[in-house]
């Protein structure tokens, strides 16, 4: 894998190492090498099936953007039961929010019955990201027209002191209220949320365009975020 590495330094940006290090605080400041997401994303596109699977097979990886491009590879494979051994074999490794929430198999949107199964099992995790992801995978395929009320509920059953979960159970119900109002307005009238995870859910549809400025006073009775 020392080409594929090499490929990455070869798109290094130091000033962009030293920005996004600051975005991702817990992962070391010498394991960033600094390339920009869209050219980890053509890199993915790039590389062969055969190089893909030597590439995955490589865990643990030494640099951060290995793991953004482990993700995109994995989101390539379109054979659900081989995407989700990958994923399952992934998951432990993500060790922040950034590769975490780049990590979207295309594959999963056809299998949604496969996935949820997965996704209950995930939100017992004692893993901060496999969670996190768990919570997106929710928000990403079943707020529509797979929206079931039993689904943010078992959002709000999540215990977790985790930030990064935390955070993503507020981007979740701030999601769902724009797109399943009826649904989640309950979930902040009876405060029925962990309490930071209610005061992350008011901010972030306090800042959100897709809540009305009617909806948005509203929700502002429910405790402004300090």
């Amino acid at each position: 894998m020392v080409d594929i590495t090499e490929k990455l330094f070869s798109m290094q940006d130091k000033a962009y190492r030293d920005f996004n290090s600051k975005l991702v605080p817990n992962v070391k400041y010498e394991s960033i090498i600094g390339v920009r997401i869209p050219l980890i994303r053509k890199t993915a596109k790039e590389i062969s099936d055969e190089d893909a699977k030597v590439f995955l097979s490589s865990l643990p990886h030494g640099y951060f953007e290995e793991y953004h491009l482990h993700a995109f590879l994995i989101g390539k494979i379109n054979d659900f039961d081989i995407c989700i051994e990958e994923a399952e074999r992934f998951l432990p490794y993500i060790d922040n929010w950034s590769v975490c929430d780049s990590f979207s198999p295309k594959v999963f949107k056809k299998h949604k019955g496969e996935l949820l199964d997965k996704i209950n099992v995930w939100l017992e995790s004692t893993h901060t990201y496999t969670v996190r992801f768990a919570i997106k995978m929710l928000m990403e395929h079943f707020l529509d027209e797979d929206f079931r009320p039993e689904y943010p509920e078992k959002v709000a059953s999540v215990k977790s002191d985790e930030y990064y979960v935390k955070m993503m159970a507020a981007w979740y119900f701030a999601t769902a209220l724009a797109k399943q109002y009826d649904a989640i307005l309950p979930y902040l009238e009876s405060c029925a949320l962990d309490s930071e995870i209610h005061k992350m859910t008011v901010r972030k549809i306090l800042d959100s365009y897709r809540i009305s400025n009617e909806q948005k006073n509203y929700i502002r009775t429910f405790g402004q975020p300090k």
